[in-house]
């Protein structure tokens, strides 16, 4: 068992570092959440270390810390009028590169700073690759008002919404709101769900990416694959 967590863990650091190449001089970078990611910023720390000019937005007050530990420096939405690139996770994938994220709680800070980069580059291992999603919870974030309301709603597109717990606590976001984790049979269209979800009253964000991944690192057993944008894995 501490084999094989260590080997993933490898794993991480290699795809993390790999997406670092993709970080150039003078760049602003939008900076993701998820364990891979922390290897990306580690990365960029020493690439910071040794001259490269960078500035970068994070995606959760986690990858703030990191950033601060690793000394790269912080701007906001207001400085730019567009990020270089952002390097994020994502806890599915399928054919079509489209994601399913928010496993760790951040998918509306997530996806405002993935949309607001020009190029999204993902890093995932190869378990993160599907042919369709929903094998995985989707999660949704909602406002607490009314919230067993909104679950009501949301029940009736077919899915099983669980509230978020953080040991016997609600769990709440970065932006106060809570999590409902709703597993569906699978996601044939995730576009249209999307935007199921997106209409219902109290529903501020899904964790479905869309039309928004310009490359995706994969690491496995047997290395790394890059796939990029229109070409099938």
């Amino acid at each position: 068992m501490k084999k094989n967590f260590e080997e993933n863990q490898d794993q991480k650091r290699l795809v993390g570092e790999k997406a670092a190449e993709y970080i150039k001089d003078g760049m602003t970078v939008g900076l993701g959440s998820g364990s891979t990611v922390y290897w990306t910023l580690r990365k960029l720390g020493e690439m910071i270390q040794q001259g490269i000019k960078v500035s970068g937005i994070p995606s959760s007050k986690r990858t703030e810390g990191w950033a601060n530990e690793f000394g790269i420096p912080l701007i906001d939405f207001k400085d730019v009028d567009y990020l270089d690139i952002a390097i994020d996770g994502a806890d599915e994938v399928d054919t079509n590169l489209n994601l399913s994220k928010g496993g760790g709680g951040s998918l509306l800070r997530e996806k405002l700073v993935d949309d607001y980069a020009r190029k999204l580059i993902i890093v995932v291992d190869q378990s993160k690759m599907v042919n369709e999603l929903g094998r995985f919870s989707l999660p949704v974030e909602i406002v607490p008002f009314g919230w067993e309301v909104t679950a009501e709603r949301i029940a009736k597109l077919g899915c099983v919404p669980k509230l978020r717990m953080n040991e016997n606590e609600i769990f709440i976001t970065n932006n106060g709101n809570y999590i409902v984790d709703c597993q569906f049979k699978s996601i044939p269209n995730p576009a249209e769900l999307h935007n199921q979800l997106k209409l219902l009253l109290g529903v501020v964000e899904t964790g479905l990416f869309i039309n928004m991944t310009d490359v995706v690192i994969v690491g496995g057993d047997n290395g790394i694959r890059v796939i990029e944008k229109n070409k099938t894995f």
